[in-house]
């Protein structure tokens, strides 16, 4: 019965009858090592090096024969007697396959490993084979200076082992290699598949997936799995982490390596993937990371993106991914408070985005499909905070509204009491955090009236804040609608900063209705500004035992906004620091 190791050197030299003569004659002699159970030097699958490695001179030595032996070799038989000759044969096979290449010293050692697997393989095998064929010499190492000499040479190209200190060394070593691989991933589709060698315990011990794969109570047998979803840069990203925890990820793999370690459950290289992303993260890409994170599954992500199209929004729109993006993400940028920009630069946005739907789902680009595929994102556009100009420029002839849409909405524009609208009429704030308000007054009383005259208060702040609208006094005789327009003006420039041509109901009681302005308005700390409001309608509410100074103090900070109020000169319909309209300053900090 012959050894594996005197049948792969079979195969090895059958090409040759004087090969095949020596083998013969090598198997009348004692017993081969036998490297049949698996292992570095007993894997006889075929190397998957991107490149062979070329013959040594010690190789090429012991195919001509006996002249590179040391004087003192104990069997100084020629070469092909030996099979001396096999390791320059194995080298230089045509059937050798090639994938990613490692370090020149990984190459020599994947691509000779098989071969000690085969019996032979050039000088540095000649100690072994004579030391067992010859009964004269025992199977152990030999300790004379001359095979010792040979010993320094073989450690580095068989004894891998030896020439990696730690654990992650060792590993890294067998990343994408076929010692030791016991399992092939056909890995892409098409043209594009590519045949990646593994090791199930190292995927085992770095995913739970691979670990149900392998040794679950469903596991596969198979030692080639296919994965068509895979892309195989990704593929190779994840083994390269699971093997010595590098991180290799860029901006054309990384959402494709997120989906890979999403995939097989490797959380480390997801935040890993994450990471990249929020470092990366611009205006020109939120749009497409935001709907990458919400297909994932990323909050944090999504959350990022969110906050950054709040504080570049019209530059987000601009960028080419936007109209890229599912209905589900332009619904939920819509349905956001904090978009700083204005409605009519979101509508014309909106119907980029519907341009480019209609495309995808093949259809003609009328107004009637655009309407069609905006769906619910078209009642999250605020049309009622566009002026009446912005209004009859670009929405009314759009042909995306219906006629009954845009005649209401004309109506909101011009009259009072303003009809019912479908369409929200909450302003948009470039801001983020929790709205603040201050009141100033400390009672209420009856009667206000008003002649076509504006209240106006002067006030300054401690801190920069937005302001965002008035708490205005309704009605005493009962629910009543009201035509406002509301100010705020720089005292000294005399510069209105922010206005707004609107109305509100009230129901009679002493509340206070609050009355917005279409954008915030910025206010810095120590300038003086006039609060404004013209109101039309009948006697209302107004407040009375006012404060000079209110402050607003924040729960969860406890940062303190410190308003300080004082009489506006002119014509201000009698509303003072002790008694008047404008009770409240709405605005966020």
């Amino acid at each position: 019965m012959r050894c594996c190791a005197c049948l792969s050197q079979q195969q090895t030299l059958q090409c040759s009858p004087s090969k095949m003569a020596a083998e013969e004659e090598s198997n009348s002699r004692a017993p081969c090592l036998n490297f049949s159970s698996p292992g570095p030097l007993g894997n006889a699958q075929s190397s998957n090096n991107a490149h062979s490695s070329p013959a040594t001179n010690e190789g090429s030595a012991g195919a001509t024969g006996g002249a590179p032996r040391t004087a003192g070799h104990s069997n100084p038989q020629p070469g092909p007697d030996r099979g001396g000759g096999t390791d320059v044969r194995v080298e230089n096979s045509p059937n050798r396959q090639h994938t990613t290449p490692q370090s020149a010293g990984q190459s020599a050692t994947a691509a000779r490993a098989p071969t000690v697997a085969g019996g032979a393989s050039g000088a540095a095998t000649n100690m072994t084979a004579s030391s067992v064929e010859s009964p004269n010499i025992p199977s152990s190492l030999p300790s004379s200076p001359a095979s010792a000499a040979v010993l320094v040479y073989r450690e580095p190209v068989y004894n891998w082992q030896a020439t990696k200190n730690t654990v992650k060394e060792r590993f890294a070593f067998l990343f994408n290699n076929e010692v030791l691989s016991d399992v092939h991933f056909l890995v892409g589709k098409g043209m594009g598949v590519q045949r990646i060698p593994a090791h199930r315990f190292a995927l085992a011990v770095g995913s739970a997936v691979f670990d149900a794969m392998f040794n679950g109570g469903m596991a596969t047998t198979s030692t080639e799995i296919e994965l068509p979803d895979v892309e195989p840069a990704a593929f190779l990203a994840l083994l390269k982490f699971l093997y010595s925890d590098e991180v290799q990820i860029g901006p054309e793999t990384v959402m494709t390596t997120l989906y890979t370690a999403k995939k097989y459950a490797v959380p480390a290289l997801e935040a890993h993937c994450v990471e990249f992303l929020k470092k990366n993260l611009r205006a020109d890409n939120a749009f497409m990371l935001l709907t990458q994170a919400r297909l994932f599954d990323e909050p944090q992500l999504a959350s990022l993106c969110l906050e950054n199209i709040d504080k570049n929004t019209v530059d987000a729109l601009a960028a080419e991914g936007f109209t890229d993006i599912d209905l589900d993400t332009l619904v939920a940028v819509l349905e956001r408070d904090t978009l700083g920009v204005r409605e009519v630069r979101l509508f014309g946005a909106a119907v980029r985005w519907a341009e480019a739907e209609t495309q995808r789902q093949q259809y003609q680009p009328t107004p009637e499909n655009k309407r069609k595929v905006l769906g619910k994102a078209l009642v999250l556009i605020r049309f009622p905070l566009m002026t009446i100009e912005e209004f009859a420029a670009g929405p009314a002839q759009s042909g995306i509204l219906s006629d009954q849409e845009v005649v209401s909405l004309f109506l909101h524009f011009t009259v009072n009491p303003k009809p019912h609208v479908e369409f929200i009429d909450r302003p948009r704030c470039c801001l983020r955090g929790k709205e603040c308000s201050i009141t100033r007054f400390g009672q209420v009383e009856s009667r206000w009236g008003y002649s076509g005259t504006s209240d106006c208060i002067r006030f300054s702040v401690n801190r920069r804040i937005f302001v965002v609208g008035f708490g205005l006094y309704g009605s005493i005789h009962g629910p009543t609608d009201y035509q406002v327009n509301i100010q705020v003006i720089h005292t000294d420039s005399n510069t209105v900063l922010g206005q707004n041509d609107t109305g509100f109901s009230c129901d009679g009681s002493s509340n206070t209705f609050r009355v917005m302005f279409k954008e915030p308005v910025e206010i810095l700390p120590s300038v003086n500004y006039i609060a404004c409001a013209t109101l039309k309608g009948p006697d209302s509410h107004y407040g009375t035992k006012g404060m000079r100074k209110v402050t607003h103090e924040a729960p969860a900070t406890g940062t303190k906004t410190c308003f300080t109020f004082c009489y506006a000169a002119g014509n201000n319909n009698g509303t003072s620091v002790e008694d008047g309209q404008i009770p409240e300053v709405i605005f966020y900090t």
